[in-house]
């Protein structure tokens, strides 16, 4: 079960905060006190892997608290919407005894009270296996509601905010009483630092109370023989020298796979980990190609420590206790460089295979300028109740200025990072097109269809008008002029003309238009996009409208945009500004899901053919 969306309600500093799509890696961008975190525990309550507890005097907001406490069996926090495969299906079938058709979607809702609502799409058939079905040796005890069995295989949620930084001399006894749960008198436990030294020795493949026992000094082993005597016989001290160097192999083999392993990830500095075990004491060295001696780990960086802790916990707890689970992590990676911020929304990506990330931040480095559609911004109204939106255009609310400015500071970063790394640049004339492309060159890549000779990055000009403007700056930082492509409307024509006469005068050929991949008079970038894909955004449009589809009033050899308006101005409906973007955003989130038997193959011919004209 995939988060599709969520909906927070009447929790904290949140009154509403309306429906939040969610990617595989989805960002909540906003200044502190925003109500980010807020946000972040509300979907932990939600179904907490650990912890988690619903707490009613300070999850309720204080101004609802006496009207609400009396029934919270009545009051919803939180709705999430999952998305159904196949699979799903198959497991809610097994656990309630029913065959489920129809079923693509549900949205689970908890109340304040700890339970839980079932809603279902509406096409849903719900109906009881009859007598004869394979189950029908299964004891009818044995099964449980559908709701029931919606809620059992539900993903967990598990919220992150502190990572305990590992420290670099650890004594192995009071170390393996932590890991077994138990306490040291008079040292306190602090519980993060445990949960990382646990996942340290767990990822290296060590084992303590083996370190431990290696190192035993044979005037120890003669004593635990014999109380009365230290000396130790000869095969005790032969012993004693094989086990250490046991000992040492071992921990050498241990450091040098951390030394690999951590290299792929960490990339401000190439660094050689050492692990040292002198008699009950466990040492972790650190040198690197800088600075060559080594020193202990707890001297090096706050960002070192920081990052070597992250890094073993989730890729660790994200493969075995959490995998599947919904990873929510809190202003992961502040204390970063911005450089290893960068690095660390690398390794969200990695991390994004097994788990969803929902994660918060205020710094531009940690935002993927590749993928901005993956933003929400968070602010607060006049209020003071917290707000989430998926609008990044500056000024579409001032409220939310300064913490949309996180936001297109990281997309300044990534256009500057395009023309420093010598990118390959294609403008496009805005972002709905721009989700199109990247989308198309992401399932090309992966099929194996397409390699681009260097990366090729789409830039949005904010419409045909600001081509010219965004072609003239580009190319006054590269070698040569960028690609375009335009719609092949009127005013895309308009554009050909203008920049041939001027700027690309004897460069037509990088003047791309869709009609070049499309038979459809006044053709746009929606129609090398087969309807399928759009069709689910396009009905949401539509909604309203009783009776009558859209679909079925559809032609494909007519341009989808000039169908979609007309559709709308025949219904009196108004199309709201930006319903392209939102209809590419969903478009690129299916296909990355797909595979080339999902896709007609005329559309990836297509598709094909306009990649090969811009690899240089």
């Amino acid at each position: 079960m995939r988060v599709n969306s969520f909906c927070v309600y009447d929790f904290r500093s949140i009154e509403n905060s309306s429906w939040i799509d969610c990617n595989e890696t989805t960002t909540l961008v906003g200044v502190n006190e925003s109500g980010k975190t807020n946000i972040l525990k509300a979907l932990w309550k939600f179904n907490p892997v650990s912890e988690g507890k619903i707490d009613i005097l300070h999850d309720i907001p204080v101004t609802k608290l006496s009207e609400f406490r009396n029934k919270i069996d009545q009051i919803k926090f939180i709705s999430v919407k999952f998305d159904i495969c196949n699979e799903d299906v198959k497991r809610l079938e097994e656990l309630s005894g029913n065959t489920i058709s129809g079923l693509e979607y549900v949205i689970v809702s908890r109340y304040y009270n700890g339970k839980y609502q079932v809603e279902y799409s509406k096409q849903t058939k719900i109906a009881a296996i009859e007598n004869g079905d394979d189950n029908e040796n299964k004891n009818e005890n044995e099964y449980v509601s559908v709701p029931t069995a919606v809620v059992n295989i539900m993903p967990k949620f598990v919220y992150y905010s502190n990572y305990g930084n590992l420290s670099s001399k650890i004594y192995l006894p009071h170390a393996l009483k932590w890991i077994k749960g138990e306490k040291v008198q008079g040292i306190e436990t602090n519980e993060e630092q445990v949960r990382t030294l646990k996942v340290l020795f767990d990822f290296v493949n060590l084992d303590p109370q083996e370190i431990m026992e290696l190192g035993k000094d044979p005037k120890v082993v003669a004593m635990q023989r014999n109380r009365n005597s230290t000396e130790a016989t000869p095969e005790e001290i032969k012993k004693a020298e094989n086990d250490k160097e046991q000992r040492s192999i071992l921990l050498q083999s241990a450091g040098g796979y951390l030394t690999q392993k951590f290299k792929d990830w960490w990339k401000q500095g190439e660094y050689k980990f050492r692990f040292e075990a002198d008699g009950d004491y466990f040492r972790i060295w650190v040198s690197d190609l800088v600075r060559t001696e080594e020193v202990a780990l707890e001297l090096r960086s706050t960002g070192l420590q920081w990052f070597l802790s992250f890094y073993l916990i989730f890729l660790m707890e994200s493969q075995k206790e959490n995998k599947n689970a919904v990873l929510l992590l809190d202003e992961a990676g502040l204390t970063l460089h911005p450089m290893a911020q960068k690095d660390l929304v690398r390794f969200f990506e990695s991390l994004s295979e097994n788990n969803q990330i929902i994660n918060t931040t205020h710094s531009p480095f940690i935002i993927d300028s590749s993928n901005i559609d993956s933003c929400r911004v968070v602010y607060a109204d006049e209020l003071g109740h917290t707000i989430v939106s998926s609008d990044l255009r500056q000024g579409a609310d001032k409220l939310n200025e300064k913490s949309i400015y996180a936001v297109h500071a990281a997309m300044g970063l990534g256009i500057s990072d395009v023309l420093l790394q010598g990118c390959q640049v294609v403008i496009v004339e805005g972002p709905s097109d721009q989700y199109y492309f990247n989308g198309i060159k992401t399932f090309l890549i992966k099929e194996k269809l397409f390699t681009p000779s260097q990366e090729i990055v789409f830039m949005p000009s904010g419409g045909v008008k600001g081509i010219a403007g965004i072609v003239s700056m580009v190319s006054g930082k590269m070698d040569d002029l960028p690609y375009v492509i335009v719609d092949s409307d009127k005013s895309g024509e308009d554009v050909k003309k203008k920049l041939v006469s001027h700027l690309y005068n004897g460069n037509e050929k990088k003047i791309i238009e869709i009609k070049e991949f499309s038979d459809i008079d006044n053709c746009e970038v929606e129609d090398i996009i087969p309807f399928d894909l759009q069709k689910r955004s396009i009905d949401k449009l539509f909604n309203k409208v009783e009776d009558v589809y859209f679909e079925d009033n559809y032609q494909d050899e007519v341009s989808l945009v000039y169908q979609v308006e007309q559709f709308a101005q025949n219904h009196g409906l108004e199309l709201f500004k930006g319903w392209k973007v939102d209809v590419a955003k969903d478009v690129k989130r299916q296909i990355s899901k797909r595979k080339k038997v999902d896709i007609d193959s005329s559309y990836i011919d297509k598709w094909k053919a306009l990649f090969l004209k811009l690899n240089k």
